[in-house]
């Protein structure tokens, strides 16, 4: 079944029929600036993301190793698309909260927990990854299929 999502206005849809039950959740700076607290994705390859209203969606290069776009008429954030070489390069990371229906997605995994702050913690048995392992699994030629 594909899913669909939007900005907050809904002139940027998108859609795709890739399968995800899991979530990450980024802590770091960047991410928390962006989306004004943790940034919480699901992994979607490149060719499977399917958007309509292209005139609406900017793009940020917002590091030498990604992008991110949102909505120019409503600002919301949409997704993080990995620009590195790689094997995960052209990877979109598609903002959760985009999604028109999020059941069954699980959070499996936290990035940059070393830049979380320290006022919130998230429960459960996942995945927590630093910052430094990130950055290594970025610049491997394989490693965890969530570099953010």
């Amino acid at each position: 079944m594909p899913h669909t999502g939007s900005c907050l206005c809904g002139a940027a849809r998108f859609s795709f029929d890739h399968p995800v039950s899991e979530t990450g959740a980024c802590h770091c700076g960047m991410c928390r600036k962006w989306s004004g607290g943790i940034v919480l994705s699901v992994q979607v390859p490149g060719d499977a993301l399917k958007v309509t209203a292209h005139d609406t969606i900017k793009i940020h290069t917002s590091s030498k190793w990604g992008e991110r776009a949102f909505c120019g008429k409503c600002g919301s954030g949409l997704w993080y698309r990995l620009t590195a070489p790689g094997p995960q390069h052209g990877m979109h990371y598609i903002n959760m909260g985009t999604l028109d229906d999020t059941d069954g997605i699980t959070l499996t995994h936290e990035l940059f927990i070393d830049a979380k702050p320290a006022g919130y913690a998230l429960e459960g048995d996942h995945t927590r990854i630093t910052g430094a392992e990130f950055f290594a699994m970025i610049e491997a030629e394989t490693g965890p299929k969530y570099p953010e």
